[in-house]
């Protein structure tokens, strides 16, 4: 078996996160929608019956420690490959070394990381071999397969997504840590404050991993205190885990998911949501402009005639990033994301358009009336523009005639907001219409 860690590599050694790997299903800790008393995939792995399985989510929410539990359980051969490492050749080595071994009766488990490392021609070597069966294949993942892993790969696989962990799970890791004095840390006598262990499991962000670095650092770097115990205060939790990690990668549905909810949060009157998500966007290292964009199509498509204001203040905000750049032009930003989203709302723009686009495309075929069309150059002499009323010379500005043959009614403005003085204006003029 070629491990996650070599087998020379003494357990002292090896870091504390690899340490505390469980050794068994019942030390797993979270992930119980898919690994709870009952569930498809924790069957497989006390039935020893794992198919291919492809496990993606964040770091540090226990994929590999998964699977190495299932490769530690399995009666098959192991062989761990590293996809940032392994090339085509590699590739073909292991999985006919599995095809001949299978002709004896022995089976092959093959654990690839980081799978999403491998190019569409690696992943076709792998596609012939896991659907005879030749090898059962886990594949780890730290991105959305379906941006990473080929439809045809992807549809051998059963996938089960792993979540950020809660807090009460980082918790009873961070215990068993403090505790265990062959695996953990409790030959250290460390004295966690209750500040410091607040901190850390916060600034972890659902990453065990992270946590359990961040604690061996500060075990490590800690001196013994007169009374023999390490003193981990709330400065050392500090120093040992500054800054919490932000998953965000601008290739993958990260992307799209964090855009998604900042729009639906300003859509939904939710400024602190929206200003939570943009925020996130921004330390991330996303593009001030597309966020601007969407603001732009948000105070149109969610906002419209309801407040007219807001697209001139997202106009102003777009302005204002190209002129400004950050940092200063989240404070253009932010003043944009609070206005739309506390103006009061209407789609009724956004409904009329997609409504006229469908009437142009599928409804009848309608030319300009004459008395609308241009008498310029030779129109007039073909009688364009003849009869056509000016509706400034009318009272209220207003004259009926004839703008659209077999109308159409498309616009239709909401009470909410300035609209609702629109809607007003509207509801006279059709029924001055109906009354000529």
């Amino acid at each position: 078996m070629t491990g996650l860690f070599p087998e020379e590599t003494p357990l002292k050694d090896r870091p504390l996160a690899a340490r505390l790997t469980p050794q068994a299903l019942e030390e797993f800790v979270g992930q119980e929608a898919i690994l709870g008393p009952g569930k498809m995939l924790r069957r497989l792995i006390e039935a020893d019956r794992a198919a291919s399985l492809l496990f993606f989510g964040p770091p540090g929410t226990g994929k590999s420690a998964l699977a190495r539990l299932i490769a530690a359980r399995s009666k098959a051969r192991v062989e761990w490959i590293n996809a940032v490492a392994a090339g085509v050749a590699d590739l073909k080595k292991a999985v006919e070394t599995a095809r001949m071994l299978l002709g004896s009766g022995k089976r092959t488990l093959l654990l690839v990381d980081e799978i999403h490392h491998f190019n569409r021609t690696q992943q076709d070597v792998l596609l012939p071999y896991v659907e005879r069966g030749d090898v059962i294949l886990i594949g780890l993942t730290t991105e959305n397969p379906s941006f990473y892993v080929n439809a045809a790969l992807l549809s051998r696989f059963t996938a089960f997504e792993f979540v950020p962990l809660r807090e009460a799970d980082l918790a009873k890791i961070l215990d068993f840590a403090l505790k265990d004095e062959e695996r953990g840390l409790g030959s250290y006598r460390l004295g966690l404050e209750p500040e410091a262990r607040g901190h850390l499991l916060k600034m972890a962000g659902g990453d065990a991993r992270k946590l359990l670095n961040a604690l061996e650092l500060a075990a490590l770097t800690t001196p013994l205190a007169m009374d023999g115990r390490r003193p981990i205060t709330l400065a050392v939790a500090e120093e040992s885990i500054q800054r919490r990690s932000i998953r965000y990668d601008r290739s993958s549905d990260e992307h799209y998911d964090h855009i998604s909810a900042f729009i639906k949060s300003m859509r939904g009157s939710d400024p602190d949501a929206a200003l939570y998500w943009m925020a996130k966007m921004l330390e991330a290292g996303e593009d001030p402009r597309f966020i601007a964009r969407r603001i732009l199509i948000c105070a149109s498509e969610d906002v419209g005639n309801a407040d007219f204001r807001a697209l001139l203040v997202a106009s102003a905000a777009v302005q204002a990033v190209e002129f400004l750049g950050l940092p200063e032009c989240r404070i253009p930003l932010a003043q944009a994301v609070t206005f739309v989203a506390c103006a009061p709302k209407s789609n009724a723009a956004y409904l009329a358009i997609d409504a006229a686009q469908r009437e142009a495309r599928e409804g009848p075929r309608r030319e300009g009336p004459l008395h609308l069309r241009d008498a310029s150059l030779d129109g007039k002499s073909r009688g364009h523009g003849q009869g056509y009323k000016y509706a400034h010379d009318f009272p209220g500005h207003y004259v009926e005639q004839e703008y659209l043959p077999d109308p159409v009614r498309f616009y239709e403005p909401t009470e909410e907001g300035d609209e609702a003085r629109m809607a007003k204006r509207l509801k006279d003029l059709r029924r001055r219409k109906k009354e000529a």
